[in-house]
């Protein structure tokens, strides 16, 4: 996904093929509830009283909208998916594949919720300036090797918790020192955590 600076750059970016039909027919359909369409992080969001209530954009293999305030939505059809498991806690994404069929209704009908969600006042707000916790195995590693050590701390203070908080989540100690093994090339090469979801 490619950062745009306005919301014609961003559709103008789109190739022709089933990914810019999927936006196209995605956005019709939630502008059909009357969201204000804003461009917001390079990609197209969709507000209600100056609240995000939905954001859309085409990824490598898959198109998706994401609700804000996701973890309100009843999900009767189990369509939505928590892309950071343990990290995220209101955003919920609906993934669309290519030859998939749209239920316009069925989308329409997750929009209007959420939208009566957050005029009911249904929203986790994001916590600001959370301390950043590093302990057991990631402490154990940055102290032993000082250019993992260096290029962690060069990081940005949000992906040093992303990775602290990948780690200290798992809760068995197999699976911490799984994570470990996979963050490590990671860390060195000077990228976050999730910055594949966020490029793809």
């Amino acid at each position: 996904m490619e950062y745009s600076k306005s919301l014609e750059e961003f559709y103008s970016k789109l190739e022709k093929g089933w990914k810019k039909e999927m936006i196209t027919n995605l956005r019709s359909i939630i502008l059909e509830t009357g969201l204000e369409e804003k461009q917001k992080w390079g990609i197209p969001v969709f507000v209600w009283n100056k609240k995000n209530i939905i954001g859309i954009a085409a990824f490598k293999n898959h198109c998706a909208i994401w609700f804000y305030q996701g973890c309100f939505l009843k999900d009767e059809d189990k369509v939505l998916y928590n892309a950071q498991e343990g990290v995220t806690k209101a955003l919920r994404q609906w993934r669309f594949s290519e030859n998939e069929n749209l239920d316009r209704k069925k989308i329409k009908s997750y929009v209007l919720e959420a939208i009566q969600n957050q005029k009911d006042g249904k929203e986790i707000k994001p916590q600001r300036k959370r301390e950043l916790k590093i302990e057991g195995l990631l402490f154990e590693k940055l102290n032993k090797d000082e250019k993992l050590k260096k290029q962690f701390e060069s990081l940005p203070l949000s992906k040093q918790r992303e990775y602290a908080e990948y780690i200290s989540s798992a809760k068995r100690e197999h699976t911490k020192t799984q994570r470990m093994e996979k963050i490590i090339l990671l860390i060195l090469d000077g990228k976050g955590l999730y910055d594949k979801y966020k490029n793809c």
